[in-house]
């Protein structure tokens, strides 16, 4: 099989795997090489449903290796790693991206998937693409040259006033949605969002809920998308929202069921899952 039908049943995998719906983002798994991202091989490979047995090398840096349903590290010192493409596709796949469509991608890392975001908008459509680890951004940058609809930033991801997206994608575990963030969803936008706490023993991964938020008009709806395990956003976290987080999912678990969320100012009550000071995600 050559590289190019390896690709291609590597689409049909995490078609399949991830029940993904988005056409386009199906033809970016089949097209976008997803070696050019990464590190020289061969490369060290992870399972997601694997548990305990840790990371194994390739057994040489023969490309079709990394087409397959397994994170690949990019800087193991940092215990770094492209993601599992199963589970950051399906988090691409919930926010339904067309042709046209502005994205913002926070927590870029090399570039990867904000390749797959901008094959899937196409040429008519941008991407905001933002990591901030320099050396990161600088990569994605070289990585994503030869695709001019892509702008790559090195920051935060709230240095966003002004601007408007009809999808953001934030791929590192925050605390809560942030209030710019939300300001930038055009009517109809969607911001998908890893709510998740952390605990001094869990070192920079916090475990909790990727979390899609869609504006419909006036009104905000919320639902979970799946659990997530992920590296946690630097500059960005609230230690009070952490605490906050910890006690409503000791309290309904890891899915939590809640549909909406609120803007108006108002006193907590039973209903809000996680109540913050200009936000509120309810049951």
């Amino acid at each position: 099989m050559d590289l190019q039908q390896q690709r291609r049943f590597y689409a049909e995998e995490i078609k399949v795997a991830a029940n993904l719906r988005t056409p386009s983002l199906i033809e970016a798994l089949a097209h976008v090489p997803r070696e050019k991202f990464l590190p020289p091989g061969p490369w060290l490979i992870r399972s997601e449903i694997e548990y305990g047995g840790g990371p194994r090398r390739t057994p040489d840096a023969d490309p079709h290796h990394v087409y397959h349903n397994v994170a690949i590290a990019i800087d193991p010192d940092r215990q770094l790693f492209n993601g599992a493409p199963s589970l950051v596709g399906m988090c691409i796949d919930s926010l339904a991206l067309a042709g046209g469509s502005h994205v913002l991608h926070v927590g870029c890392g090399t570039g990867y998937y904000s390749a797959l975001i901008a094959h899937a908008v196409g040429s008519t459509g941008s991407v905001v693409s933002i990591d901030i680890d320099e050396s990161l951004a600088q990569t994605a940058r070289r990585n994503l040259a030869d695709t001019p609809w892509v702008e790559v930033r090195n920051g935060n991801g709230t240095d966003v006033s002004g601007e408007s997206f009809d999808a953001i994608f934030i791929n590192a575990g925050v605390t809560h949605p942030h209030e710019r963030w939300l300001d930038a969803l055009k009517p109809g936008g969607r911001l998908l969002v890893p709510l998740t706490f952390t605990a001094r023993a869990m070192g920079p991964i916090g475990k909790g809920v990727m979390t899609l938020i869609t504006r419909n008009g006036e009104a905000w709806h919320a639902r979970v998308v799946t659990m997530t395990a992920i590296y946690s956003a630097l500059d960005i976290r609230d230690d009070r929202m952490n605490d906050r987080l910890r006690e409503a999912f000791m309290k309904e678990g890891l899915l939590p069921a809640f549909s909406r969320m609120r803007r108006d100012a108002h006193e907590r009550s039973p209903e809000c899952w996680l109540h913050g000071d200009t936000f509120c995600i309810s049951k």
